[in-house]
């Protein structure tokens, strides 16, 4: 039955190999379910919004599995949660009882928005109108972003201010076990790569974590990596949270709350955009002509999943990168999604065990998984049109450093429609790409406000 479903032998992978995959991607991501609740609990209910996190998740995740076909899963996108909080709760709407009533409405709101846009293809075809060159230059810089956040994740490259307020980028401290043992889960993948391991990206979580608990015991690691059973989980707490939106105030309040909509239209648009590109890139899953298969199915689980989560009660869902954990271990269909739906659910009753592997754990995988994005940079071609080369630049430039896929994709397209057009070639650009040209020359303007 798996076969059928999956197309497990067409797609040239096993039911193990899926399953692996799975966890993988799981375990690449399983952070966002301490994450979440810690930054959506400054203005909700944090138990509520773990369970809604963990069953948004689910949810899309089967969805992408079963409508697509696709190694990709989902949840709560980063970001999105902090101007979620931070933004629209404890900044426009502070004054404003139940601020996140009208952040989930928003969300809500935005989610139907793109099923709209789904099922008429407009992403699809905004994703198939960007030219190859720049969807290599968007998976190199997917990469280095994944691989940024590994490194952080790890200590390894830490933020420092001096008592001006200047902010430095530096290396970490090298005497620190989560430092330490990150950089040997690192080697660890490698080596098992290098052997043909199946499951190895797995395998240098899990031994990064096992090494961890025997730096705490040895007094080595100060934290606690050991799974606290203790803590039980309110399930009725969901009832805080799902279905609390608030219509009324989003109708006296238009101008506002289109404004709210927006931005989060915007950034989860093309972090899913550069998510999808870069993880079908990877898993091979791009035609001859280098658009995405069946992508329309891939953005419409993205669609419904934030839709289902605002019912629930937590931010905007959107496909992950650490996606590419999990096609790094071998996945190529919708069982490794499946399985990762499944972990979700299953994390709503083992959640201490999961939410025990702390970030220097995974760190490894994403450093390694980054590693393996980056190749595409051999795709890239930097002797043909000064558009494609300079587009694919920006790309990969912009989002390690600003540490934004959406950034690195707007950078990206202007500069690419800009010189098309000053290079006699604008008959290149299609019309879905002069919508996306236009709404981010639109966020450039509102940048420029913002800044005066």
């Amino acid at each position: 039955m798996l076969e059928r479903i999956f197309k497990l032998k067409e797609n040239n992978t096993t039911v193990r190999t899926e399953i692996i995959a799975g966890l993988t991607t799981f375990l690449a991501m399983a952070y966002i379910l301490a994450v979440n609740p810690a930054i959506l609990g400054s203005v909700m209910d944090p138990n509520a919004v773990f369970v809604a996190t963990a069953l948004a998740s689910a949810v899309a995740t089967f969805l992408m599995a079963f409508l697509a076909n696709y190694p990709i899963a989902l949840s709560a996108g980063l970001g999105l949660n902090a101007y979620f909080a931070y933004t629209v709760c404890l900044g426009e709407l502070k004054d404003v009882a139940n601020p996140f009533t009208i952040a989930l409405t928003a969300v809500f709101i935005e989610g139907i928005i793109f099923i709209i846009l789904s099922f008429f293809n407009a992403r699809e075809a905004i994703i198939n109108g960007i030219p190859q060159n720049l969807k290599n230059g968007i998976t190199v810089g997917i990469g280095l972003f994944v691989a940024y956040i590994g490194l952080q994740g790890a200590g390894i490259i830490v933020f420092t201010a001096d008592e001006g307020g200047s902010v430095t980028i530096g290396l970490g401290n090298f005497a620190a076990a989560e430092v330490a043992l990150s950089l040997i889960g690192f080697l660890i993948i490698a080596i098992l790569s290098h052997y043909k391991i199946k499951g190895s990206v797995l395998v240098g979580i899990l031994a990064t974590w096992v090494f961890g608990m025997l730096a705490q015991v040895t007094g080595w690691y100060h934290g606690n990596l050991f799974p606290d059973f203790s803590q039980g989980l309110a399930f009725k707490g969901l009832a805080n949270t799902a279905f609390k939106f608030n219509f009324g105030w989003a109708a006296t309040h238009m101008v506002q709350f289109i404004a709210i909509v927006f931005a989060f239209l915007y950034v989860d648009l093309f972090d899913t955009i550069g998510t999808v590109v870069g993880v079908a890139d990877k898993a091979g899953l791009l035609d001859e002509e280098g658009n995405v298969k069946n992508v329309g199915k891939v953005l419409m689980s993205d669609a419904v999943g934030t839709t289902v989560g605002a019912c629930l009660g937590t931010s905007t869902i959107t496909s992950f990168v650490e996606s590419s954990a999990g096609v790094a271990a071998g996945g190529r269909t919708g069982l490794t999604a499946f399985t990762t739906g499944v972990m979700f659910l299953i994390s709503l009753f083992l959640s201490p065990i999961f939410l025990a592997i702390p970030g220097f754990a995974t760190a490894p995988a994403l450093i390694y998984v980054g590693m393996l994005m980056a190749s595409s940079a051999k795709k890239i071609t930097f002797d043909g049109d000064v558009a494609d080369t300079v587009g694919a630049y920006m790309a990969l430039l912009i989002m390690p450093l600003s540490y934004s896929i959406a950034n690195g994709i707007m950078f990206a397209v202007l500069s690419w429609v800009i010189i098309k057009v000053f290079t006699g070639k604008a008959k290149d650009v299609k019309p879905a790409v002069w919508v996306v040209f236009f709404l981010f020359a639109l966020r450039i303007v509102t940048l420029i406000t913002n800044f005066q």
